[in-house]
């Protein structure tokens, strides 16, 4: 009976150790890119011969809530998740914006972290309308950017570059009205690592993992 309840408990914490060795080996697993609008998650090394032509946000010039030019050299060198939205959306928008506000809350001390929220409909959503709504979402200045700007250049570098949108982003046409509920995370050199349901608390669990797995890439 003695050797039973001993070999049993020598199972046990082998079957702990396996688990505590597989959740290791998953954390350290890196994240991977994003280089087509169908979300495809590609793992690639730096040896692989296609490592340099990995898809990367391209330059992009806005201007934020407190009437600064937000441009990618803004975040060059940093981490910061992308998401779409407009101050009078009554539907998804509201998740969004507060689980944006606690994914700032996590990282409101970490300076290599940023959050871009771009508006799809800039004509309405001028400078001071977004500081409004930045003061009313208590929006952190300097962390966490409302961007406003040319309607034409939103939409396109959205769904052609970000691959935001209700279907797969790049074959929408320019006419269509951008409304996604996607949360982009995008690495120090611009390129797309993730991307998860803005509207779910569960998923920003998953992001903000996410980042911290970032943070330890070179």
């Amino acid at each position: 009976m003695i050797r039973s309840i001993k070999n049993n408990a020598l199972i046990l914490l082998l079957l702990l150790g396996a688990c505590k060795s597989n959740s290791n080996s998953k954390a350290e697993l890196p994240l991977p890119f994003i280089n087509k609008p169908d979300f495809t998650p590609e793992w690639i090394s730096k040896a692989d011969p296609g490592y340099d032509s990995i898809h990367r946000i391209p330059a992009f010039s806005f201007t934020d809530q407190d009437g600064k030019t937000v441009t990618e050299k803004t975040v060059d060198g940093k981490i910061y998740v992308a998401d779409f939205f407009f101050t009078r959306c009554g539907s998804i928008c509201p998740k969004m914006t507060g689980n944006m506000g606690l994914l700032q809350q996590r990282f409101k001390d970490d300076d290599d972290i940023l959050f871009l929220s771009h508006s799809v409909t800039p004509d309405m959503d001028s400078v001071p309308a977004l500081k409004k709504y930045a003061e009313d979402k208590g929006v952190i200045t300097g962390k966490w950017h409302l961007l406003t700007g040319n309607r034409d250049s939103i939409y396109t570098l959205a769904k052609k570059q970000y691959y935001a949108g209700d279907t797969v982003g790049y074959y929408q046409t320019g006419n269509q009205f951008l409304h996604t509920e996607n949360f982009i995370l995008i690495d120090k050199h611009r390129r797309i690592r993730g991307v998860y349901n803005g509207t779910l608390p569960l998923e920003m669990e998953r992001l903000g993992d996410d980042i911290v797995t970032l943070k330890k890439e070179e």
